[in-house]
């Protein structure tokens, strides 16, 4: 009788942007220089609202959980990315792999919990500003938070075990700059369908709950404030949080769905929107909330 196939524990080789390996400079400037921008940013903000007494509101609790997601989704992937790109060390480690795509996934997952919990936060603050303090208090702001952890646990832990117990006897070339799944589970010797379908099924899940969500409620805040004096200024305070939503989940469903169905897709195209949805968001973020929120703007010259 045939024996399966053994399992090979071994390190995967990442190949990086495949097609434009000519391209090292260009591509290293390039998430180089997001990389620093995302740190510096997110860095700013966080300080700010940990130093400033004035910004303990749970808007900008939401915000610094956001800062902090944002930093550790680009610190698992860039800075592996750049040792590529300037040592040519495409090696990754076998359990490091799954520990990247585990810490990749998780965060996107929590990124969106926070974005939703943002837009609940405009929605009391709009449309209930009375019980404001009561809805959103201390105990319920720790049970939203938890709340949005352990979902991205729910979705992550099955995940990563059904892609830990596929045997990897293939090469272990991983056509991605990254240990993205759909790239990683490409190279199993069983059925990968499984996991993909999972991983496609629970990140339609994700977003198709949130944001929906969100839109409902700024449809509740637009019923609430339209015609009135303060509609302007309302849209104003809104429309950073919608320009970050838009910056997170355009992209995301445009990769994700590139990844599992895009077919006529080039590889290359495939792995740079991949790249650029986890990189752009958490470098225009900061930018997009110290800019727009005069809180964090006067926050920070005062500290400078």
């Amino acid at each position: 009788s045939l024996q399966p196939p053994q399992q090979q524990i071994l390190p995967f080789i990442l190949v990086g942007v495949p097609s434009l390996e000519a391209f090292p400079t260009c591509l290293d400037i390039l998430f180089c220089s997001g990389y620093n921008i995302t740190l510096v940013g997110n860095g700013v903000v966080l300080l700010v609202i940990g130093l400033d007494n004035s910004l303990r509101d749970p808007i900008h609790c939401f915000l610094g959980r956001l800062v902090v997601i944002d930093v550790v989704m680009v610190t698992s992937i860039v800075p592996r990315m750049l040792s590529m790109f300037w040592l040519n060390s495409t090696e990754i480690g076998y359990m490091a792999c799954f520990v990247q795509m585990f810490l990749v996934h998780s965060t996107t997952s929590e990124e969106s919990g926070v974005l939703l919990a943002m837009a609940v936060d405009h929605y009391v603050a709009i449309c209930h500003p009375l019980k404001y303090q009561a809805i959103l208090n201390r105990q319920t702001l720790a049970q939203i938070g938890l709340a949005i952890v352990v979902r991205a646990l729910l979705f992550m832990v099955p995940l990563t075990g059904m892609v830990t117990n596929l045997p990897y006897c293939h090469s272990p070339m991983v056509p991605h700059s990254y240990c993205e799944h759909m790239a990683v589970v490409k190279l199993a010797c069983a059925d990968p369908r499984p996991s993909r379908l999972y991983s496609v099924a629970g990140s339609s899940l994700i977003v198709g709950m949130d944001m929906p969500f969100i839109a409902v409620s700024y449809g509740m805040m637009l019923k609430t404030v339209l015609g009135k004096k303060l509609c302007w200024k309302v849209f104003s305070t809104c429309g950073r949080h919608i320009c970050v939503t838009l910056l997170y989940y355009i992209p995301g469903i445009a990769s994700i769905y590139a990844q599992q169905f895009g077919s006529g897709i080039s590889v290359h195209a495939q792995v740079l929107l991949a790249d650029l949805y986890l990189t752009l968001p958490t470098m225009l973020n900061p930018i997009v909330y110290s800019m727009r929120t005069k809180q964090i703007h006067q926050a920070v010259l005062k500290m400078l």
